[in-house]
């Protein structure tokens, strides 16, 4: 590109205020105070907060010490601020105080916090996609696990399980997720919201959230956490593989992710009683997949095993999948998008947290592939692929409550015994007449549980996790699902029927609900 003289560009320069002065009511208005707000005094602000810090109780000098840290921070380096605190989080001294501390400084009063806030809205977006993916992941591994008889039964089910959770996300699950201090029902218990409306009118900067705590627009919010909504849903669909009737388990799953979700979420993330309790669960080990694994707990009972599973005397006749590289390609798939499900969950790009979360998950999940593996390989003398998968998941579980909060080496820990205990979780339910053919209520119900327990046992110093807190959330939460999927599955085996017939079951769920096969030129010989 050319360049302009100098003298040009002083004389359009001159050119411009010219015109500027001479528009109309512009001298009028430049000269007009009368409207005008005083100017924001922020040695005047100081003297006031230090004020106020000398007057208040112990529970309010840690907040007022912070305001004042700030604006000290601003006239040290030259900042100008318009602005101050204010109640709703959106001054200047609100801005510059989310992002002081946080890597590559402060020099003016937009231009770290503009860049900020552009990258941390494109990780959001990024690992919703990320999130997505794991829908993938799980059709994949659900279908490797089953039998090719039922593949295009497991497919449909997860097409439909993200759609129906993100259209119900939207139409209540968002606002129910999250009342923002509005419980139009039961305080800190419930409240039904309304659809989505323009969520870009809460700002598209700062201003929507508190800063660095939340640094995302409100549709960067919603579709990260619509994203999430589906996964209880997904993780039901595999436990009741292969003999569950289709039009019911569309009903269920449709009121598993509208509206037992959102409600159990909005007790944690929404503000409600067990965010009251101080308790931890970074992204999601209790609320997401604790939740997914007892309200699948409950329609397994209710649904009994798949024919053929145990014989007249009860012992276990294993039932291979069919696709061991579909298992392992979803497992995979899983793996990377977690990276989205825990590294989105930092709501920005923080460098500290980001790298952090980063490292402690991938950490947790090759640690549970490791023990997984060698557990099986004692239990069973042979290494068991399908073992070793789910230790990578079950070690992926145990870290999604505490990635933020523990050390690499208590990662590795977290991720070691996550992969020892769905071993021996998946066997103790084999044993219990419970049939889950991929193992997903070993995954995310009991080694969910496991994560929140971890998350006391493994804790920095200061995180303040106590152990008492983790243990009541823990089992509100999975009451709630167990209780909430054994009603509800429940009233639909009286009204509908859960279970296809025995012919169904036999002859695959692909031609009986659906009159399609996956594989129309193959016959797989084992299951003739």
């Amino acid at each position: 590109m050319k360049k302009t003289k100098p003298w040009i560009s002083r004389l359009l320069l001159a050119a411009f205020m010219a015109v500027g002065m001479l528009a109309p009511g512009a001298y009028a208005a430049e000269n007009d105070n009368s409207t005008k707000a005083p100017p924001y005094d922020v040695q005047a602000n100081l003297a006031e907060l230090k004020a106020e810090l000398a007057k208040a109780g112990e529970g309010n000098k840690e907040g007022i010490e912070k305001k004042i840290g700030t604006l000290e921070y601003a006239v040290e380096n030259g900042i100008t601020l318009e602005s101050g605190f204010t109640d709703d989080e959106d001054g200047d001294a609100d801005i510059l105080q989310s992002y002081v501390g946080l890597s590559g400084g402060v020099t003016t009063k937009y231009e770290y916090a503009f860049d900020f806030f552009n990258v941390s809205m494109l990780w959001t977006v990024i690992a919703a996609a990320l999130v997505f993916i794991m829908h993938l992941g799980f059709s994949a591994l659900e279908v490797g696990l089953t039998r090719s008889k039922n593949t295009v039964n497991i497919l449909f089910k997860n097409a439909f399980i993200i759609s129906a959770g993100l259209i119900t996300y939207a139409l209540f699950g968002f606002n129910t997720h999250y009342p923002l201090g509005d419980w139009n029902t039961v305080e800190n218990w419930l409240s039904f919201g309304a659809p989505i409306g323009d969520l870009n009118d809460g700002g598209t900067d700062f201003s929507y959230g508190p800063g660095a705590v939340l640094c995302m627009t409100g549709f960067g919010d919603f579709i990260f956490q619509a994203m999430f909504a589906a996964t209880a849903a997904t993780i039901v669909s595999g436990a009741v593989a292969e003999r569950v009737k289709l039009s019911t388990f569309m009903i269920f799953a449709t009121l598993l992710v509208g509206i037992a979700y959102p409600i159990v979420g909005s007790w944690h993330w929404g503000g409600g009683v067990l965010d009251g309790w101080g308790f931890k669960d970074f992204a999601g080990s209790a609320v997401v997949h604790a939740f997914g694994g007892f309200a699948a707990l409950a329609c397994v009972i209710i649904l009994g095993p798949r024919k053929g599973k145990y014989d007249s005397d009860g012992n276990v006749k294993p039932i291979p999948g069919h696709n061991m590289p579909f298992a392992a390609v979803g497992v995979f798939l899983l793996w990377f998008g977690w990276y989205g499900f825990n590294g989105g969950s930092v709501l920005s790009a923080a460098p500290g947290p980001l790298g952090l979360v980063f490292t402690t998950t991938s950490l947790a999940a090759a640690a549970g592939v490791v023990s997984a593996a060698l557990v099986s390989w004692i239990v069973f003398s042979k290494p068991d692929l399908s073992m070793a998968l789910n230790g990578a998941l079950a070690g992926l579980v145990g870290i999604t409550a505490n990635a933020d909060i523990v050390t690499a080496k208590g990662a590795v820990v977290i991720g070691l015994i996550a992969g020892v205990i769905v071993v021996f979780s998946v066997i103790a339910l084999d044993k219990a007449k419970i049939d889950d053919p991929v193992g997903a209520i070993s995954v995310h119900g009991t080694c969910g549980i496991w994560g929140i327990l971890a998350a006391y046992f493994f804790q920095v110093e200061g995180s303040g996790v106590e152990l008492g807190v983790q243990i009541k959330g823990i089992l509100l939460v999975a009451a709630a699902a167990f209780i909430f999927s054994l009603v509800v599955f429940g009233a639909l085996k009286v009204i509908m029927g859960v279970r296809v017939s025995e012919e169904e079951e036999i002859e695959g769920l692909d031609l009986a609900e659906h009159g399609q096969e996956a594989y129309p030129d193959f016959t797989v010989k084992s299951e003739n």
